[in-house]
């Protein structure tokens, strides 16, 4: 029996996810296919729109978009789509999300003891921010290496944040092994076997001196993060947070399991395996997406298609000493000739290739070297874009949440013309 939907996205991270869901609530049967988990689990969990233009700090993302330059993704869908995204975000977020009520960045602490602008942030650390003028003691765990409490605490008061700031280190309950890793704490703390939460509120009340706040390395839980917090509030009779950290990111998880749960109530079909090739109708027009499973090549039809299979880092473009390629459906990915062109030394410098990616039309269609749409029917998304450096920006999130939502809906009028 032929496999076919009205769209099929290729690509499972946010970008992909929005773009399924996007194309779901427009009516249209919509298949996701991935070749791996989203990298969401490897990610902060704060959802970010534009948090820096020119190299300068930016208060209000929306009022910095001018600033842009054509080719961005963001001067290609607009501020409507990029609001239309937010709104997606909000939507599967529901209250586990702060920052939906202004257009202003929200400032918050890092594990490094940087202070990151972002539009949204997980309730677990909204008692956390930057802007808040009340002292705060930061906990870490003596076998969790990876949050360093006095020197987070100790960087947060060089860079001029308005408030006391200290930290302390404790003993986790029980013997955690010295490699155990952020997910490891978060079940522990989901299990509360033998009393542990209050066991670990205890051991911080001790190197609690009153302060109103106390922030913890972000694995207070997976699954029961409100309960953890309430019990450690309850006994330190102060506000307690979370401060993001890096991967595995517990919040990250949670993020993708509000996605899921997404996906799923809006009978979005997900297919876990690679596209390995694609067929073509021979009128410039993807007509499936050959899937391998198990050896199997299984193709996949559809009426319209989305490319959101991530950058570099997401493995959405392959790059070796003589090119990079994006690797399922060949779009051209624009770059030097000359290899030693796609950096430069400064090591801070403005460096050009975080800015490879495919280039698109206004309707986010892939363009080959003459300017032409690839395929008329195939949209691009997220990190597999080019013409912006999410690093340095900070607004990955928020680029896949816009063009998600963008190509999604594209692909749904392009399927039922």
């Amino acid at each position: 029996m032929a496999i076919e939907d009205d769209v099929l996205v290729v690509g499972g991270g946010v970008a992909g996810m929005t773009a399924a869901l996007a194309a779901a609530d427009a009516g249209a049967s919509v298949r996701l296919v991935t070749k791996k988990q989203s990298t969401l689990r490897h990610a902060s969990g704060l959802a970010d729109v534009l948090g820096y233009a020119d190299d300068a700090l930016v208060a209000d993302p929306f009022g910095a978009l001018s600033r842009l330059p054509d080719d961005h993704p963001y001067s290609i869908v607009g501020a409507a789509a990029i609001r239309a995204g937010l709104e997606r975000f909000d939507a599967v977020t529901g209250e586990s999300y702060r920052g939906g009520h202004t257009d202003r960045n929200a400032l918050v602490p890092t594990h490094g003891g940087t202070v990151k602008p972002t539009a949204r942030y997980p309730e677990s650390a909204a008692a956390g921010l930057a802007s808040d003028e009340r002292d705060a003691l930061l906990v870490g765990f003596e076998t969790l290496a990876a949050f360093d409490a006095p020197f987070a605490a100790a960087h947060l008061e060089a860079v001029g944040v308005p408030f006391g700031v200290r930290g302390a280190t404790v003993a986790f309950p029980g013997t955690p092994r010295s490699d155990a890793t952020a997910t490891w704490y978060a079940r522990a703390l989901d299990d509360d076997a033998d009393g542990v939460r209050e066991r670990l509120a205890r051991r911080v009340a001790r190197v609690h001196d009153g302060e109103p706040r106390v922030g913890f390395p972000a694995v207070l839980g997976e699954t029961h993060s409100r309960e953890v917090r309430e019990a450690l509030t309850e006994v330190l009779g102060a506000a307690v947070f979370e401060v993001p950290m890096g991967p595995p990111s517990v919040p990250g998880m949670r993020l993708e399991s509000s996605f899921r749960a997404a996906l799923e109530e809006a009978t979005v079909r997900v297919v876990r395996n690679p596209v390995v090739d694609y067929e073509t109708d021979g009128d410039g027009r993807l007509s499936a997406a050959v899937v391998d499973r198990n050896g199997q090549r299984i193709p996949h039809h559809a009426s319209s298609f989305v490319l959101a299979t991530g950058g570099l880092v997401g493995k959405g473009l392959d790059a070796d000493r003589e090119r990079v390629r994006e690797p399922v459906f060949g779009c051209r990915v624009p770059h030097p000739a000359d290899r030693y062109d796609w950096f430069v030394d400064d090591v801070y410098g403005d460096q050009p290739y975080p800015r490879f990616g495919v280039r698109t039309d206004d309707d986010l269609r892939p363009l080959g070297a003459s300017g032409r749409v690839e395929f008329e029917n195939l949209r691009a998304a997220g990190g597999v874009l080019g013409g912006y450096d999410f690093a340095a920006e900070c607004s990955g999130t928020g680029v896949s949440l816009a063009t998600g939502e963008a190509a999604g809906r594209a692909a749904v009028g392009e399927a039922i013309q």
